[in-house]
């Protein structure tokens, strides 16, 4: 079954969300400050819950500061000296660069949730009436059909377009080789390759391209903002599980914090933004109770009365690609082939299109 999700468009100077998508912002002079560093599509997310926080008594006088990119840059910024208590990031692979640099304890993922703080889905944002017809993955390799999508080089987000487009190949009977093939396609139709997840959607409103890989709650952000885009969820696409984590320095508040961002609360925050809940027995569904919510309150959502469709073949890196740290496919998919490691058949196909460097 293929779904087709409709929403409202979004201008491109919506997207700052009134906090700065790189450099830090501060929500004031405070006694105990939270330093966040993100990867930019959660940002909404995090303002919210954090308003939230500081009407807690855990959160009574904290003040946040922050900073937001492409997943991969923020870490290595940590990684090279920016000031983080607390870290949320797209992939765990992300994290672990903390844990290698003795800036995050090992165990950060030991716990009910593994570390995940917040979950969506891919889907492929499409223009107005969808021209192309667009319905699914094997739409996106078809000549003429120009593609949108972050660098996973730089990009969290893009790792997970990636795995979900090679997913749909090796997951539903298809050889490795008809999915490199497959992704070789894909990226030779990609007309803008971006820095980040947020820099993809705003070239898609731009007016680039036909295809726009992205998170689900992307383009429900999108509509509540005032403008946005229509979208497919295919039959067969991947479970985004975004990991967030405190370093071991963090500031005094910050394992609060975290404890808070897990919470019913915190959760339903996160769903009121377009995410799917982590606090649900059943990985991409959600449990309306837990959160306080009915599936009407989702402003943006296509279909108020259910704003995150069950997919047919919800793809989990725990079900599918050998388990939450990324070691089953990271390094074939996404390998650099520095220090002798070999190049990765995303970064390969990348190279082949000839968009590496764009």
């Amino acid at each position: 079954m293929k779904i087709k999700r409709v929403v409202a468009g979004l201008s491109a100077g919506v997207l700052a969300l009134g906090l700065a998508a790189c450099g830090g912002s501060s929500s004031g002079d405070s006694a105990e400050t939270i330093s966040i560093v993100g990867f930019a599509v959660p940002e909404a997310a995090n303002k919210a819950i954090a308003e939230e926080f500081k009407k807690t008594d855990e959160g009574e006088g904290v003040g946040f500061k922050t900073s937001y990119g492409a997943s991969g840059d923020q870490s290595r910024a940590v990684a090279d000296g920016l000031k983080a208590d607390y870290v949320h990031l797209s992939v765990a692979t992300d994290v672990k660069r903390l844990v290698d640099a003795d800036l995050v304890d090992p165990a950060w993922n030991q716990g009910e949730n593994k570390g995940i703080v917040s979950t969506s889905v891919v889907v492929l944002g499409v223009r107005e009436g969808n021209p192309k017809n667009i319905q699914g993955w094997d739409d996106l390799v078809k000549p003429g059909v120009g593609v949108v999508t972050a660098n996973p080089a730089s990009s969290g987000a893009a790792r997970w377009n990636a795995l979900a487009a090679w997913g749909h190949v090796t997951e539903n009977g298809g050889t490795e080789a008809e999915a490199t093939e497959f992704v070789d396609q894909l990226f030779a139709n990609v007309v803008s390759l971006t820095n980040s997840g947020r820099d993809a959607t705003t070239s898609f409103l731009q007016g680039n391209g036909d295809v726009l890989l992205a998170y689900e709650n992307e383009a429900i952000l999108a509509a509540q903002q005032g403008e946005g885009f229509e979208y497919v969820i295919p039959e067969t696409t991947m479970l985004i599980e975004n990991p967030g984590a405190i370093l071991k320095d963090a500031s005094a508040p910050s394992q609060d914090w975290l404890d808070f961002v897990l919470s019913e609360e915190g959760q339903k925050q996160f769903a009121l933004t377009g995410f799917r809940p982590v606090n649900t027995a059943e990985p991409g569904t959600v449990d309306w109770d837990a959160v306080g919510l009915e599936p009407g309150d989702i402003e943006g959502a296509p279909n108020s009365e259910d704003p995150f469709p069950a997919v047919p073949n919800l793809l989990t890196l725990d079900k599918n690609f050998g388990g939450g740290d990324w070691s089953g496919v990271a390094d074939k998919l996404f390998g650099t082939g520095e220090d002798g490691q070999s190049l990765g058949i995303v970064t390969e196909a990348i190279a082949k299109s000839g968009k590496a460097s764009e």
